[in-house]
């Protein structure tokens, strides 16, 4: 499974656009894990954005046969990856979110 993963965290409802075609070997998947609704400077907040990061990173990874050890370890490998690829994003949302400014996404 040569896949690079990239969940995305997003501070509003906005829709994911397509990214440009371009030629490669390695395949890209995007899951958008939505934030608006949440209020990331609490911790129930924080709690149910963890939630979805992680059923996000199981999405991302996929999942395999029992009988697959080999695609386990893939899977296990895969999942550890994304998770710490993600960690710094989360982190700075739930930072920004903490200190009670507003964020701005675009600016006019």
């Amino acid at each position: 499974m040569k896949t690079l993963l990239n969940l995305t965290l997003m501070l509003s409802a906005f829709a994911a656009t397509p990214a440009l075609a371009q030629p490669s070997s390695v395949a890209e998947s995007r899951i958008v894990v939505r934030t608006a609704d949440l209020d990331l400077s609490q911790s129930a907040g924080q709690r149910v954005l963890d939630r979805r990061i992680a059923i996000a990173v199981v999405e991302a990874c996929g999942t395999t046969s029992n009988i697959d050890p080999a695609g386990k370890n893939e899977i296990r490998r895969c999942r550890a990856e994304t998770s710490a690829q993600v960690a710094a994003n989360r982190d700075r949302l739930v930072e920004l979110a903490s200190t009670g400014e507003d964020i701005v996404l675009a600016a006019r």
